[in-house]
Protein backbone atom coordinates (compact mmCIF):
# COMPACT_ATOMS: atom_id res chain seq x y z
CA UNK A 1 0.00 0.00 0.00
CA UNK A 2 1.23 3.48 -0.87
CA UNK A 3 1.99 6.00 1.84
CA UNK A 4 1.09 9.66 2.23
CA UNK A 5 4.03 11.59 3.71
CA UNK A 6 3.29 13.61 6.84
CA UNK A 7 5.62 16.38 7.97
CA UNK A 8 5.39 16.45 11.76
CA UNK A 9 7.04 19.89 12.07
CA UNK A 10 4.60 22.48 13.35
CA UNK A 11 1.87 19.85 13.86
CA UNK A 12 -0.06 18.91 16.96
CA UNK A 13 0.61 15.33 18.02
CA UNK A 14 -1.33 13.50 20.72
CA UNK A 15 0.44 10.62 22.47
CA UNK A 16 -1.78 8.69 24.84
CA UNK A 17 -0.04 6.48 27.36
CA UNK A 18 2.72 9.01 27.90
CA UNK A 19 4.54 9.06 30.34
CA UNK A 20 4.35 5.29 30.01
CA UNK A 21 7.48 3.42 28.94
CA UNK A 22 7.21 3.61 25.15
CA UNK A 23 5.17 6.82 25.25
CA UNK A 24 7.73 8.75 27.25
CA UNK A 25 10.58 7.71 24.97
CA UNK A 26 8.50 8.68 21.94
CA UNK A 27 7.67 12.11 23.36
CA UNK A 28 11.34 12.74 24.19
CA UNK A 29 12.26 11.99 20.58
CA UNK A 30 9.52 14.25 19.24
CA UNK A 31 10.59 17.11 21.51
CA UNK A 32 14.16 16.81 20.27
CA UNK A 33 13.41 16.39 16.56
CA UNK A 34 10.24 18.31 15.70
CA UNK A 35 10.51 21.94 14.66
CA UNK A 36 7.66 23.78 16.36
CA UNK A 37 4.21 22.44 17.04
CA UNK A 38 2.65 20.85 20.11
CA UNK A 39 2.97 17.44 21.71
CA UNK A 40 0.20 16.43 24.08
CA UNK A 41 0.84 13.68 26.61
CA UNK A 42 -2.20 11.99 28.14
CA UNK A 43 -2.09 9.36 30.87
CA UNK A 44 -4.16 8.41 33.91
CA UNK A 45 -1.01 7.66 35.97
CA UNK A 46 -2.58 4.52 37.46
CA UNK A 47 -0.81 2.30 39.96
CA UNK A 48 -0.56 -0.87 37.86
CA UNK A 49 3.14 -0.45 38.61
CA UNK A 50 5.11 2.07 40.66
CA UNK A 51 3.73 5.51 39.71
CA UNK A 52 7.11 6.94 40.72
CA UNK A 53 8.55 5.63 37.46
CA UNK A 54 5.93 7.54 35.48
CA UNK A 55 6.67 10.66 37.50
CA UNK A 56 10.36 10.14 36.75
CA UNK A 57 9.69 9.87 33.02
CA UNK A 58 7.40 12.89 33.16
CA UNK A 59 10.25 14.80 34.79
CA UNK A 60 12.55 13.86 31.90
CA UNK A 61 9.92 15.11 29.46
CA UNK A 62 9.51 18.37 31.38
CA UNK A 63 13.26 18.98 31.35
CA UNK A 64 13.45 18.25 27.60
CA UNK A 65 10.51 20.60 26.92
CA UNK A 66 12.38 23.49 28.53
CA UNK A 67 14.87 23.62 25.66
CA UNK A 68 12.59 22.42 22.85
CA UNK A 69 10.88 24.55 20.20
CA UNK A 70 7.89 22.26 20.70
CA UNK A 71 5.21 23.05 23.26
CA UNK A 72 4.43 20.16 25.59
CA UNK A 73 1.10 19.76 27.38
CA UNK A 74 0.43 17.01 29.91
CA UNK A 75 -3.17 16.00 30.59
CA UNK A 76 -3.92 13.63 33.43
CA UNK A 77 -6.90 11.48 32.59
CA UNK A 78 -8.17 8.25 31.08
CA UNK A 79 -8.97 7.49 27.45
CA UNK A 80 -12.06 5.73 28.84
CA UNK A 81 -13.37 9.20 29.81
CA UNK A 82 -15.28 10.04 26.63
CA UNK A 83 -15.97 13.64 27.60
CA UNK A 84 -12.29 14.26 28.30
CA UNK A 85 -11.19 12.80 24.96
CA UNK A 86 -13.80 14.84 23.10
CA UNK A 87 -12.63 18.03 24.80
CA UNK A 88 -8.94 17.29 24.07
CA UNK A 89 -9.66 16.77 20.37
CA UNK A 90 -11.92 19.82 20.24
CA UNK A 91 -9.40 22.12 21.92
CA UNK A 92 -6.13 20.91 20.38
CA UNK A 93 -7.24 19.34 17.07
CA UNK A 94 -4.36 16.87 16.79
CA UNK A 95 -3.16 16.06 13.28
CA UNK A 96 -1.51 12.79 14.32
CA UNK A 97 -2.59 10.53 17.17
CA UNK A 98 -0.46 7.76 18.67
CA UNK A 99 -2.56 5.63 20.99
CA UNK A 100 -0.26 3.76 23.37
CA UNK A 101 -2.59 3.97 26.38
CA UNK A 102 -3.74 0.49 27.34
CA UNK A 103 -3.86 -1.87 30.25
CA UNK A 104 -0.81 -4.02 29.63
CA UNK A 105 0.17 -7.46 30.86
CA UNK A 106 -0.89 -10.97 29.93
CA UNK A 107 -0.90 -12.39 33.46
CA UNK A 108 -2.71 -9.44 35.05
CA UNK A 109 -5.59 -9.86 32.59
CA UNK A 110 -6.39 -13.29 34.02
CA UNK A 111 -7.53 -11.85 37.35
CA UNK A 112 -8.39 -8.25 36.42
CA UNK A 113 -10.49 -8.38 33.23
CA UNK A 114 -12.51 -5.24 33.96
CA UNK A 115 -9.62 -2.81 33.51
CA UNK A 116 -8.80 -4.33 30.10
CA UNK A 117 -12.34 -3.83 28.85
CA UNK A 118 -12.39 -0.27 30.17
CA UNK A 119 -9.06 0.88 28.74
CA UNK A 120 -8.38 -1.35 25.76
CA UNK A 121 -11.90 -1.53 24.35
CA UNK A 122 -13.94 1.43 25.60
CA UNK A 123 -10.92 3.72 25.67
CA UNK A 124 -9.84 2.77 22.15
CA UNK A 125 -13.39 3.21 20.90
CA UNK A 126 -13.36 6.74 22.32
CA UNK A 127 -10.15 7.49 20.43
CA UNK A 128 -11.64 6.17 17.18
CA UNK A 129 -14.81 8.21 17.63
CA UNK A 130 -12.79 11.35 18.32
CA UNK A 131 -10.75 10.72 15.15
CA UNK A 132 -14.00 10.38 13.22
CA UNK A 133 -15.55 13.56 14.57
CA UNK A 134 -12.33 15.60 14.45
CA UNK A 135 -10.53 14.08 11.44
CA UNK A 136 -6.84 13.32 11.78
CA UNK A 137 -4.11 12.73 9.21
CA UNK A 138 -3.00 9.48 10.83
CA UNK A 139 -3.92 7.30 13.79
CA UNK A 140 -1.12 5.00 14.93
CA UNK A 141 -1.96 2.55 17.70
CA UNK A 142 -0.24 -0.15 19.72
CA UNK A 143 -1.19 -3.73 19.12
CA UNK A 144 0.89 -6.64 20.44
CA UNK A 145 2.71 -9.81 19.46
CA UNK A 146 0.30 -11.48 21.89
CA UNK A 147 -2.33 -11.57 19.13
CA UNK A 148 -0.43 -14.50 17.57
CA UNK A 149 -1.42 -16.67 20.52
CA UNK A 150 -0.18 -20.21 20.22
CA UNK A 151 0.70 -19.96 16.51
CA UNK A 152 3.25 -22.65 15.73
CA UNK A 153 4.33 -21.14 12.38
CA UNK A 154 7.37 -18.91 12.82
CA UNK A 155 8.31 -16.23 12.16
CA UNK A 156 4.98 -14.55 12.89
CA UNK A 157 3.68 -12.69 9.84
CA UNK A 158 0.94 -10.08 9.70
CA UNK A 159 -0.60 -12.33 7.03
CA UNK A 160 -1.12 -15.11 9.60
CA UNK A 161 -4.55 -15.78 11.06
CA UNK A 162 -4.79 -14.51 14.62
CA UNK A 163 -8.17 -15.81 15.68
CA UNK A 164 -7.15 -17.87 18.70
CA UNK A 165 -5.93 -15.58 21.50
CA UNK A 166 -4.73 -17.29 24.67
CA UNK A 167 -5.28 -14.30 26.98
CA UNK A 168 -7.86 -11.56 27.42
CA UNK A 169 -5.11 -9.01 26.82
CA UNK A 170 -4.42 -10.54 23.41
CA UNK A 171 -8.15 -10.60 22.64
CA UNK A 172 -8.48 -6.87 23.36
CA UNK A 173 -5.50 -6.07 21.10
CA UNK A 174 -6.96 -8.12 18.24
CA UNK A 175 -10.24 -6.27 18.83
CA UNK A 176 -8.37 -2.97 18.46
CA UNK A 177 -7.20 -4.05 15.01
CA UNK A 178 -10.73 -5.03 13.97
CA UNK A 179 -12.23 -1.78 15.22
CA UNK A 180 -9.53 0.29 13.52
CA UNK A 181 -10.12 -1.52 10.23
CA UNK A 182 -13.86 -0.80 10.48
CA UNK A 183 -13.29 2.91 11.13
CA UNK A 184 -10.71 3.09 8.33
CA UNK A 185 -13.24 1.60 5.91
CA UNK A 186 -16.34 3.47 7.07
CA UNK A 187 -14.82 6.89 7.72
CA UNK A 188 -11.65 6.85 5.60
CA UNK A 189 -9.40 7.36 8.65
CA UNK A 190 -5.77 6.39 7.95
CA UNK A 191 -4.91 3.84 10.66
CA UNK A 192 -1.75 1.85 11.30
CA UNK A 193 -1.45 -0.82 14.00
CA UNK A 194 1.92 -1.88 15.39
CA UNK A 195 2.47 -5.29 16.93
CA UNK A 196 5.24 -4.75 19.48
CA UNK A 197 7.47 -7.66 20.47
CA UNK A 198 8.69 -7.80 24.12
CA UNK A 199 9.92 -4.23 24.59
CA UNK A 200 12.66 -3.61 27.15
CA UNK A 201 15.13 -0.93 28.18
CA UNK A 202 15.96 1.71 30.83
CA UNK A 203 13.05 2.97 32.93
CA UNK A 204 10.87 0.21 31.55
CA UNK A 205 7.93 -1.58 33.12
CA UNK A 206 8.76 -3.34 36.41
CA UNK A 207 6.32 -6.14 35.59
CA UNK A 208 8.45 -7.19 32.60
CA UNK A 209 10.72 -10.15 33.32
CA UNK A 210 14.12 -8.48 32.92
CA UNK A 211 13.14 -5.71 35.36
CA UNK A 212 11.38 -7.87 37.96
CA UNK A 213 14.20 -10.43 37.83
CA UNK A 214 16.74 -7.68 38.48
CA UNK A 215 14.78 -6.45 41.49
CA UNK A 216 14.48 -9.95 42.92
CA UNK A 217 18.12 -10.85 42.38
CA UNK A 218 19.26 -7.55 43.89
CA UNK A 219 17.10 -8.32 46.94
CA UNK A 220 18.49 -11.85 47.23
CA UNK A 221 15.20 -13.45 46.20
CA UNK A 222 14.62 -16.32 43.79
CA UNK A 223 13.46 -15.78 40.21
CA UNK A 224 11.06 -18.24 38.56
CA UNK A 225 11.82 -19.24 34.97
CA UNK A 226 8.73 -20.55 33.23
CA UNK A 227 8.45 -23.56 30.93
CA UNK A 228 11.72 -24.72 32.52
CA UNK A 229 13.51 -22.10 30.43
CA UNK A 230 12.33 -23.57 27.12
CA UNK A 231 11.07 -20.26 25.78
CA UNK A 232 12.26 -17.95 23.04
CA UNK A 233 11.40 -14.26 22.88
CA UNK A 234 11.94 -11.65 20.20
CA UNK A 235 13.20 -8.93 22.55
CA UNK A 236 13.06 -5.40 21.10
CA UNK A 237 14.97 -2.50 22.61
CA UNK A 238 12.83 0.58 23.23
CA UNK A 239 14.89 2.88 20.97
CA UNK A 240 14.20 0.54 18.04
CA UNK A 241 10.49 0.62 18.86
CA UNK A 242 10.44 4.42 18.96
CA UNK A 243 12.36 4.70 15.69
CA UNK A 244 9.79 2.44 14.06
CA UNK A 245 6.86 4.39 15.50
CA UNK A 246 8.20 7.73 14.27
CA UNK A 247 8.79 6.41 10.77
CA UNK A 248 5.27 5.00 10.67
CA UNK A 249 3.79 8.27 11.97
CA UNK A 250 5.30 10.05 8.95
CA UNK A 251 3.83 7.62 6.44
CA UNK A 252 0.04 7.19 6.56
CA UNK A 253 -1.77 4.59 4.45
CA UNK A 254 -2.85 6.23 1.21
CA UNK A 255 -6.52 7.07 0.68
CA UNK A 256 -7.78 5.30 -2.45
CA UNK A 257 -11.14 4.33 -3.93
CA UNK A 258 -12.01 0.84 -5.08
CA UNK A 259 -13.73 -0.25 -8.29
CA UNK A 260 -17.09 0.44 -6.65
CA UNK A 261 -16.13 4.05 -6.09
CA UNK A 262 -16.08 3.60 -2.31
CA UNK A 263 -12.98 4.16 -0.20
CA UNK A 264 -10.58 1.28 0.27
CA UNK A 265 -9.67 1.15 3.97
CA UNK A 266 -6.46 3.18 4.48
CA UNK A 267 -5.30 0.60 6.98
CA UNK A 268 -2.11 -1.34 7.72
CA UNK A 269 -0.58 -3.52 10.43
CA UNK A 270 3.14 -4.11 11.01
CA UNK A 271 5.31 -6.17 13.32
CA UNK A 272 8.09 -4.36 15.17
CA UNK A 273 10.51 -6.95 16.47
CA UNK A 274 14.19 -7.71 16.28
CA UNK A 275 13.66 -10.82 14.18
CA UNK A 276 16.19 -12.76 16.28
CA UNK A 277 14.45 -14.76 19.03
CA UNK A 278 16.65 -15.28 22.07
CA UNK A 279 16.56 -18.36 24.24
CA UNK A 280 15.27 -17.24 27.64
CA UNK A 281 18.14 -18.88 29.52
CA UNK A 282 20.69 -17.12 27.29
CA UNK A 283 18.89 -13.82 27.86
CA UNK A 284 18.99 -14.37 31.61
CA UNK A 285 22.69 -15.24 31.47
CA UNK A 286 23.39 -12.00 29.61
CA UNK A 287 21.31 -10.04 32.12
CA UNK A 288 23.25 -11.57 35.01
CA UNK A 289 26.58 -10.71 33.40
CA UNK A 290 25.51 -7.10 32.91
CA UNK A 291 24.21 -6.82 36.48
CA UNK A 292 27.61 -7.96 37.72
CA UNK A 293 29.39 -5.58 35.34
CA UNK A 294 27.30 -2.67 36.64
CA UNK A 295 28.06 -3.76 40.21
CA UNK A 296 24.41 -4.27 41.03
CA UNK A 297 25.34 -7.82 41.98
CA UNK A 298 28.70 -9.08 43.32
CA UNK A 299 30.99 -11.03 41.01
CA UNK A 300 30.59 -14.17 43.18
CA UNK A 301 26.76 -14.06 43.18
CA UNK A 302 25.35 -17.60 43.27
CA UNK A 303 22.82 -17.46 40.43
CA UNK A 304 21.96 -21.16 40.54
CA UNK A 305 20.78 -20.76 44.13
CA UNK A 306 18.49 -17.91 43.15
CA UNK A 307 16.58 -19.35 40.23
CA UNK A 308 13.84 -21.95 39.95
CA UNK A 309 12.69 -23.69 36.78
CA UNK A 310 8.88 -24.02 36.75
CA UNK A 311 6.16 -25.13 34.28
CA UNK A 312 4.50 -22.85 31.73
CA UNK A 313 1.86 -20.52 33.14
CA UNK A 314 -1.57 -19.73 31.67
CA UNK A 315 -1.58 -17.12 28.90
CA UNK A 316 2.10 -17.54 28.00
CA UNK A 317 3.44 -18.87 24.70
CA UNK A 318 6.70 -20.77 24.10
CA UNK A 319 8.05 -18.56 21.31
CA UNK A 320 7.64 -15.13 19.72
CA UNK A 321 9.39 -14.32 16.46
CA UNK A 322 8.66 -11.26 14.32
CA UNK A 323 8.67 -11.13 10.56
CA UNK A 324 9.36 -7.40 10.12
CA UNK A 325 9.69 -7.55 6.33
CA UNK A 326 6.72 -5.21 5.83
CA UNK A 327 8.22 -2.54 8.07
CA UNK A 328 11.54 -2.77 6.24
CA UNK A 329 9.86 -2.70 2.82
CA UNK A 330 7.56 0.26 3.48
CA UNK A 331 9.64 2.32 5.93
CA UNK A 332 13.23 1.18 5.39
CA UNK A 333 13.70 0.11 9.00
CA UNK A 334 14.44 -3.07 10.90
CA UNK A 335 15.29 -3.18 14.64
CA UNK A 336 18.98 -3.84 15.19
CA UNK A 337 19.98 -3.25 18.84
CA UNK A 338 21.10 -6.56 20.38
CA UNK A 339 20.38 -7.81 23.90
CA UNK A 340 23.94 -7.29 25.13
CA UNK A 341 23.85 -3.58 24.34
CA UNK A 342 20.26 -3.17 25.47
CA UNK A 343 20.66 -4.96 28.81
CA UNK A 344 23.90 -3.08 29.46
CA UNK A 345 22.07 0.24 29.08
CA UNK A 346 19.30 -1.03 31.35
CA UNK A 347 21.73 -2.19 34.06
CA UNK A 348 23.58 1.14 34.03
CA UNK A 349 20.30 3.05 34.30
CA UNK A 350 19.03 0.75 37.08
CA UNK A 351 22.11 1.32 39.20
CA UNK A 352 21.90 5.10 38.80
CA UNK A 353 18.14 5.31 39.35
CA UNK A 354 17.96 3.21 42.50
CA UNK A 355 21.15 4.69 43.92
CA UNK A 356 19.55 8.13 43.80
Amino acid sequence: MGKTHIDLNGKTVLVTGSPGFIGANLVLRLLSEMDGGTVISLDNMNNYYDPGLKEYRLGLIGKAAETSSVRHVFIRGSIADKALIESVFSEYRPAVVVNLAAQAGVRYSIDHPDVYIESNLIGFYNILEACRNQPVEHLVYASSSSVYGGNKKVPFSVEDKVDNPVSLYAATKKSNELLAHSYAKLYNIPCTGLRFFTVYGPAGRPDMFYFSATQKLAAGDTIRIFNFGNCKRDFTYVDDIVEGVIRVMKGAPEKLNGEDGLPLPPYAVYNIGGGTPENLLDYIATLQEELVRAEILPADYDFEAHRQLVPMQPGDVPVTFADSEGLERDYGFRPSIGIREGLRRFAEWYKEYYKS
